[in-house]
C-alpha cells in the first residue's frame, strides 16, 4: 500500500480501545516533493508529532512497529511536537469564534 501512494496520496492507521478515550493514529502523507511526511497522535490533540524523510523503508517499518506496539517505532526520527496546531492558546478559550 505504502509503495502505491501517489504525491498527494496518504495513508493512515488508527487504534481503537475502547478502554481508552481518545484519538491513536500513524499517517503518512507522500508529498509533491518525494518525501513522506509521518505523523502520530498519542490519544489527545496535544500529544501530536511529526516528521519527513525520504526513506520509505523507514516509514514502512515505522508503520509496522507502531502497529504490532513495539515501543521502539519511533526511534530514527526527528518527531517535532505540532500538538499546539490542533488546540485552543489559552487566551481563545471560552471564545466562541474560535
Amino acid at each position: 500500500m505504502l509503495a502505491d501512494l501517489d504525491q498527494g496520496d496518504h495513508l493512515l492507521l488508527e487504534r481503537q480501545d475502547e478502554s481508552q478515550e481518545g484519538n491513536w493514529y500513524i499517517q503518512v502523507l507522500f508529498r509533491d516533493n518525494n518525501t513522506y511526511q509521518l505523523e502520530y497522535r498519542d490519544g489527545v490533540p496535544a500529544e501530536h508529532y511529526q516528521t519527513q524523510t525520504v526513506s520509505q523503508e523507514k516509514v514502512l517499518q515505522a508503520l509496522l512497529d507502531w502497529a504490532t506496539d513495539k515501543p521502539t517505532w519511533r526511534e530514527g526520527f526527528m518527531w517535532t511536537s505540532i500538538g499546539h496546531w490542533f488546540t485552543p492558546a489559552p487566551e481563545d478559550e471560552g471564545d466562541p469564534t474560535v
